[in-house]
């Protein structure tokens, strides 16, 4: 996986010298309300650290900086989920941000990377995104990066805990190859 840039942020792959990051920002319960609705334990983020490792060639995690203050992390995965047909082309884009740097349009300009990196250099057709459906911030970053609203539904997931807001159900959000283009042109 490539280091990727923008203006203010530079994006590197996903390594073990990550682990304590991963672990600042998944142990705020602020951060992890929409997800698990707690902060993550050491021993959970050391698991998924080793989950996030293993992605498809040209997918995966990138850590994202602003000299040398961290950020937050970005993902750009095929699909792996029970609400995430694994269909060819397509990918999810996620993103997770500290919180002193929430409302800052960081999420939004490496989302912005993210999908043009997914086009680009993976030839793909659709981006996707989802969240809780009263998840509003995450939301409006999608928006933000050029994503669309596509679906609400109910997710077959079954977590361990029901979180606040899970009766309104979840949303996903898309970018095509040919309307980003369009966009860009």
């Amino acid at each position: 996986m490539p280091t990727l840039h923008t203006k203010r942020l530079t994006l590197v792959p996903l390594a073990d010298e990550h682990l304590e990051l991963e672990y600042e920002l998944d142990s705020d319960p602020e951060v992890m309300r929409y997800l698990t609705g707690r902060a993550a334990t050491w021993t959970e983020v050391e698991q998924a650290h080793h989950r996030r490792k293993e992605t498809a060639p040209g997918f995966g995690f990138w850590m994202g900086f602003t000299g040398d203050d961290f950020i937050g992390w970005w993902i750009l995965r095929p699909p792996h989920g029970p609400d995430q047909p694994k269909t060819e082309g397509e990918a999810e884009l996620g993103y997770r941000l500290l919180r002193r740097h929430w409302r800052q349009g960081y999420a939004t300009e490496g989302a912005r990377e993210l999908i043009r990196y997914g086009f680009e250099e993976l030839g793909l057709n659709r981006i996707f995104a989802q969240t809780m459906a009263v998840n509003t911030p995450s939301r409006a970053t999608m928006a933000s990066a050029g994503m669309t609203f596509a679906r609400t539904f109910v997710s077959a997931e079954e977590y361990e805990v029901v979180l606040p807001g899970t009766e309104h159900g979840e949303v996903e959000y898309e970018i095509t190859r040919e309307h980003w283009l369009e966009t860009r042109a």
